[in-house]
C-alpha cells in the first residue's frame, strides 16, 4: 500500500478515535502568533522536542518566562481538557489552530470562553492533570491543526496517547514557526534548536535564555 494512503488512514483512525470529524486537516497559513507571556522579560526554554519528549513530530516547546504567567498569543475560544487529574488548557484561533498548554496551575481561564491576546491563562507549574512527567515550573506549549470539522474534544485523553497517536496526526511542528519576534528551529535531538531574532539577527541556542520581545 503506498505510504501516503496508510498515513492518511492512520490521520482518520486517530481523528476518529478522540472524538474529532475524520477529515482531514486543512489549516489556515500559520497565524501571527505573539509568544505566550508578557514582553520585556526573560525567559528560559528547554528547546523544540516532540509531545512526549521522545519520538514523533515535534509540537512542542517548553518555556520558563520570569514572571511566571502565561498568557494568549492570540485571540481565540478556550476548550479545557478534562482528566482526572484535573484541566488544561488549549485555545482554539481562526483557521484550523489550536495551541495547547500543559502544567499550568491557577488557571484563570473558563471552558468557550472566547480571550483576547494577551490574556492570562494561568501560571507555569508541573501540573499532570493527564498524566506525564514536570521537571520545574513551566509551561509545556503545542501546537495543533484541527480538521475543519473538529469539535477537538480531547476529555479523558491520557496524555501518553495525546503525546504519541494523537500528536502523530494532528501535531503541527515548531520548526520553522515565528511567535513574536522570534523564530523557532528544532535541533537533531531532542530538547534542543535554536531561537532567531528576526530583526536583529541575534541567535540563542537552546536550551538557552532569551529575552522576550513581540
Amino acid at each position: 500500500m503506498n505510504v501516503s494512503v496508510r498515513m492518511a488512514g492512520l490521520a482518520a483512525a486517530v481523528i476518529s478515535a478522540v472524538g474529532l470529524a475524520a477529515t482531514p486537516a486543512s489549516a489556515a497559513p500559520f497565524p501571527e502568533l505573539t509568544l505566550p507571556f508578557a514582553a520585556g522579560q526573560q525567559v528560559y526554554s528547554a528547546g523544540v522536542h516532540s509531545d512526549d519528549g521522545s519520538t514523533g513530530v515535534k509540537n512542542a516547546i517548553d518555556f520558563s518566562p520570569a514572571d511566571g504567567t502565561v498568557r494568549a498569543p492570540l485571540a481565540g475560544t478556550v476548550r479545557l481538557q478534562h482528566c482526572a487529574g484535573g484541566d488544561w488548557v488549549t485555545l482554539d484561533h481562526p483557521g484550523g489552530w489550536r495551541t495547547g498548554y500543559y502544567h499550568l496551575e491557577g488557571i484563570r481561564v473558563t471552558d468557550g470562553e472566547q480571550v483576547e491576546a494577551g490574556a492570562v491563562l494561568g501560571s507555569t507549574g508541573n501540573a499532570l492533570p493527564c498524566g506525564g512527567s514536570s521537571t520545574g515550573a513551566h509551561v509545556h506549549f503545542t501546537l495543533w491543526t484541527l480538521p475543519d470539522a473538529a469539535a477537538g474534544d480531547w476529555d479523558g485523553v491520557a496524555f501518553a496517547r495525546l503525546s504519541t497517536t494523537v500528536a502523530a496526526a494532528l501535531g503541527e511542528p515548531i520548526d520553522g514557526k515565528t511567535l513574536g519576534a522570534w523564530r523557532f528551529a528544532a535541533g537533531s535531538e531532542q530538547y534542543s534548536g535554536t531561537a532567531t531574532h528576526v530583526a536583529e539577527g541575534v541567535v540563542v541556542q537552546l536550551p538557552g535564555r532569551f529575552r522576550a520581545s513581540r
